[in-house]
């Protein structure tokens, strides 16, 4: 965001406010500072993102009070600067007597539990962590400033609650310069601390927490190999010439490169390639080059072919099952990146720089693409999964007919009541599931954890076997139940799209209703809300015996009377109940 201009910026938000739909993603800033020019910047970061976001400050250092009146919005960022605690604070707690410096900081602490306890609903909370650095940055000894600040953020480290996410802007600070970041003419004068450079900066920073939360994280991270994920070209300098060692200076670079997508594998990122080569010269590097750290166990994908890559890309995007949206290419031919942003502008292209000591910074700048605040145990497997699931479409072919492939896997569903220790995995399905979901609501993990804890709600999850492995836990559904009536509404019912058409949805509905029966409910509300990516489940709750209401705008209300339910007769999926302790 460093070229635009903040008039710029201004203008654009502008003519994002006009194409809003009517559901905004809220966001209040709290503060102790002058801030205005930060929900400007946000809502264009933010709105460039497809995210309808409107961004509000509260009163001007009303932080207590204001975290009760605004814990009701999508996300609240916390701006609160220790050199304005007190009138002249940056400079009288060097004189403070330890007395007075503990009781600020006993002050401070628990106002932070207020704060905390006030925005306990919330679902996820971005609290800037203390700095003393705007006015210690030349001092050679430890100020009391910088220990108030370190003190607190230790407290803030051990009690902040899930909802609750840090922003170290001591990295901001860093990254802009604290000469750009601060403007202390304004500072003094309006208490209007930041620069317009800074907010960028900061809005850039925690952009990702706020996709992942919206369910716009990217999940796969596709390259090109020739002076991509190696220095050379394999076809023309051999298997023996082409660099990817630390012991020379571009292979040290390309060494770093796939070290560093590692990571992003071992986070739950899919990796795969798409290079025009040839296929047997790339197998034979990813099995037996010894300098190759991507092997071909890490790949999810892998499309080398002399085709053209917008393509490939599409076949992709149509095997894993995900968007081109959610897709991150790596290529260093001009020529290809400007094909693919002409014609697949929903993938994020990322040009491998001219200067190569500038590429590992570029892949590091945009790992915030991938944001994912808990690796989950599926995340771990998922390559694995993904290899099981082209074994079951190789295997699937062997049947005239789908019921006997079906019949042939041996499924099993477990199912998990209100477990806690799959709240990191539950939330992140709701975050990133797109086509089975019905209803497509977006929960943190604290706001999951409340529900797990409700009870008025039941989170009931699912995991599924079969014969070529363990898919993990990739269903979903949540039920709000109102007890005194005898009726409850499904908030949310999705399924992995690694599970997709194999019946399960009608079996986990199925468990669903008896499960309601059970807790002596008479009716069930439903809803479905359309997306641009979830219509294929359009008529799921017509095929289940739930009775259409009435539409509006992107909705379909329905409901069921339990005693009209009528079970679908799919007797190859066993069911059992799990816990994971």
């Amino acid at each position: 965001m460093k070229s635009i201009s903040y008039i710029e910026i201004l203008k654009e938000n502008n003519r994002f406010a006009k194409m809003l739909p009517s559901k905004k993603y809220t966001v209040q800033v709290l503060s102790n500072i002058s801030n205005a020019q930060l929900n400007e910047i946000l809502e264009y970061t933010l709105r460039y993102e497809d995210v309808p976001a409107i961004v509000m400050s509260g009163d001007y250092d009303n932080i207590i009070q204001n975290s009760i009146k605004y814990n009701k919005s999508n996300l609240v960022i916390i701006f609160w600067e220790l050199c304005n605690l007190l009138e002249g604070m940056q400079y009288k707690v060097d004189l403070f007597n330890d007395t007075d410096f503990t009781s600020i900081l006993e002050k401070v602490v628990s106002e932070v539990d207020l704060i905390f306890n006030s925005l306990a609903e919330t679902s996820c909370v971005l609290f800037n962590r203390f700095t003393g650095l705007h006015f210690a940055n030349k001092a050679i000894n430890k100020t009391r400033l910088e220990d108030l600040a370190r003190q607190l953020n230790c407290y803030i480290d051990e009690h902040k609650p899930e909802n609750v996410r840090t922003v170290d802007i001591d990295k901001i600070l860093f990254s802009v310069g604290l000469e750009k970041s601060i403007n202390l003419r304004y500072f003094y004068s309006a208490r209007a601390l930041y620069t317009v450079d800074y907010y960028k900066a900061y809005a850039d920073y925690v952009k990702p927490i706020i996709m992942s939360t919206t369910g716009k994280a990217k999940k796969a991270l596709i390259f090109d190999c020739d002076n991509t994920l190696w220095n050379g070209i394999l076809g023309e300098d051999g298997f023996d010439k082409i660099e990817m060692s630390t012991d020379t200076t571009y292979g040290a670079i390309f060494s770093e490169i796939q070290s560093l997508a590692l990571s992003l594998f071992k986070q739950g990122v899919l990796l795969g390639l798409c290079t025009k080569n040839n296929p047997d010269d790339v197998e034979q590097v990813l099995f037996d080059h010894p300098d190759m750290i991507i092997r071909d166990q890490h790949l999810a994908i892998k499309k080398v072919n002399w085709n053209n890559k917008v393509s490939n890309l599409n076949e992709i995007s149509q095997e894993l099952n995900i968007g081109l949206d959610s897709i991150v290419l790596v290529d260093d031919s001009l020529f290809e990146v400007n094909l693919i942003r002409n014609q697949l502008p929903e993938v994020k292209v990322l040009q491998v720089p001219e200067k190569l000591y500038e590429y590992p910074k570029m892949i590091r700048e945009n790992m915030g693409l991938f944001y994912n605040r808990s690796a989950t145990a599926e995340d771990k497997i998922r390559v694995s999964m993904y290899k099981q699931q082209a074994m079951r479409g190789s295997y699937k072919k062997q049947f005239e007919n789908l019921e006997d492939y079906l019949i042939s896997l041996e499924m099993e569903m477990i199912v998990f009541n209100d477990d806690k220790k799959l709240i990191p995995r539950i939330a992140q399905m709701s975050q990133k599931t797109n086509q089975f979901n019905l209803t497509t609501k977006r929960y943190t993990e604290g706001d999951i954890n409340r529900l797990v804890g409700d009870h008025n709600a039941l989170v009931m999850a699912i995991s599924i076997t079969d014969k070529y492995g363990d898919s993990g836990v990739t269903g979903l559904c949540i039920v709000k139940i109102d007890r005194q009536k005898g009726v409850s509404e499904i908030d949310t019912f999705l399924l992995s799209c690694r599970i997709i058409g194999r019946n399960i949805e009608f079996v986990f509905i199925d468990t669903v209703v008896n499960r309601l029966k059970s807790e002596g409910v008479i009716t069930i509300v439903a809803k479905y809300i359309k997306t641009n990516k979830n219509q294929q489940v359009m008529d799921f709750y017509d095929d289940c015996s739930f009775k259409f209401i009435s539409f509006d705008d992107s909705k379909r209300y329905y409901k069921l009377h339990i005693s009209d339910y009528k079970p679908h007769d799919i007797n190859y999926i066993k069911v059992s109940y799990g816990k994971t302790d």
